[in-house]
Parts: structure tokens; sequence; C-alpha cells
């Protein structure tokens, strides 16, 4: 009989658990790697919705494929860059499959517990998948600047933001080569199930499956 994990455990003295599909108990109170699954964070975050919905289209923009356009763009800016980083990239908001995407200002009113969870569970994952828990403070730095260029072209494609709005909170988006800056300028949502497809394909990919 298998050992059941840590999340299972401690089931049954607290509701502080979430419950995934892959039948997982992830305790959210002392987040294990073991109770983490790629396949629950593709089917969570193809279903989140970035901008709290607000975009066109005939489905939401994803935090799946959100994940997927920033992990292209630190590609873009540095090709040199090593897959393992790549793949902190493409994982940067996976807590969110549990936490949910807050935007940044209702995030800044709840506070610094919030982003210490938020935190250890990206620690948490990291360690899941052979990253380490704290990123260097240059990749860090790296999936900042990507992230941001994707929230840019995001908001002025997708959510209805002026340019000058855009770049007065998420920064100029420079750097690209053309050919992927028309792309993001033509950015479209996809479906969860497509965009879930697209981000467990990647993450194959980066981790050599």
């Amino acid at each position: 009989m298998a050992k059941p994990t840590r999340g299972a455990e401690r089931a049954a003295e607290a509701r502080a658990w979430q419950r995934m599909l892959s039948g997982r108990r992830l305790d959210l109170l002392d987040p294990s790697p073991e109770d983490i699954d790629i396949a629950d964070i593709a089917h969570g975050l193809a279903r989140l919705a970035r901008w709290n919905g607000q975009t066109i289209g005939d489905h939401a923009f994803s935090v799946a494929q959100h994940a997927l356009v920033v992990e292209q763009i630190a590609a873009a800016l540095q090709p040199e860059t090593e897959q393992r980083w790549l793949l902190a990239a493409l994982l940067h908001d996976a807590p969110e499959y549990v936490i949910g995407d807050l935007i940044s200002p209702f995030k800044a009113a709840v506070g610094l517990d919030y982003r210490a969870f938020e935190a250890r569970l990206l620690q948490t994952i990291h360690r899941r998948f052979g990253l380490p828990p704290a990123l260097p403070e240059t990749t860090t730095a790296h999936i900042k600047r990507a992230d941001g260029i994707a929230a840019y072209y995001e908001a002025t494609v997708l959510a209805g933001f002026s340019r000058g709005e855009a770049v007065r909170f998420f920064g100029e988006p420079g750097g690209l080569p053309p050919t992927l800056q028309r792309a993001l300028e033509a950015l479209t949502a996809q479906s969860p199930a497509r965009a879930q497809h697209a981000f467990l394909e990647r993450f194959d990919a980066l981790v050599g499956k």
C-alpha cells in the first residue's frame, strides 16, 4: 500500500489543503514538493484568467498562456539562457494554480502575508522540479523584465490600455526580435484546452522528456 503523502496525512487534521484532480492534497500551510504535480498546475493555470477576465476575445487570456509568452520573451531577450532558467520563467506564476491570479493593486492591499505565502509555494514548486528555491538575482530580474514586456502587450492588445498607460505601468517593451514583436502585437486568447496542452508540451521540452 502506498504511503500517504504529507498533504494526505494532514487532511484529517484541518481543512487547510487543496484537493487536486491528480488525487494529491496540497497542504497550504506546509506545502511539500511531493504533493506538486505539473498536470495539476497546467490544468489550473489554463482555467485562470489574467486581468480579472477583462480581455477581448471568445476566451479569457489564461495564466498558462501568459507563462508561455513570458518564457518565449525570456528566451528571445537572452538566447544563451540555460533551459533550467527558462523553466523557472515558465513556472514564475505557478503558485496561482492554488491561490489565483490577484491583480497587482489587490496584492498590495492584502500585504506581506499573501506575498510570503506565494513565495513559499513557489519555492516548493521549484524544489519539485529541480530548481533552487531562490533563483539567482540576475535570473529573477530577467524573468521580471520578460514578465513586464508580456504585461505591456497583453494590456495594449487585449485589455484596453493605451500605450502610454502600459509604458507607465510596465515599462518600455524594447529589445525583442521583430518577428516576436509582431506575434505579440497579434495576441489572441486560446481555449483552456489548447493553453493547457501547450503549457505541458513546453514543460516537457524544457525538462527533456
